[in-house]
């Protein structure tokens, strides 16, 4: 799981020209994600990690940092 998270921790760095993201960090709280980013993030993830998201793990409130979003995308693979 640790490969996922460095993975999505640099994408969503490289995306959103931040300098430090921390893999717990409230991305939404943030300000780093809105909702054409969340799209492109789906997206990246879903072609990165060859999986494919249904609408009802989309739940931001429960994805709410790196951390979670690395969880549930090792869930499904």
């Amino acid at each position: 799981m640790e490969e996922i998270m460095e993975k999505l921790l640099a994408y969503v760095t490289k995306s959103t020209n931040s300098k430090e993201i921390y893999s717990t960090d409230n991305i939404f709280e943030k300000g780093l994600v809105h909702s054409l980013f969340a799209m492109q993030l789906i997206l990246y993830i879903e072609k990165e990690f060859d999986i494919e998201l249904e609408d009802e793990e989309l739940d931001f409130e429960k994805i709410k940092s790196v951390k979670d979003i690395a969880e549930l995308v090792y869930s499904k693979m």
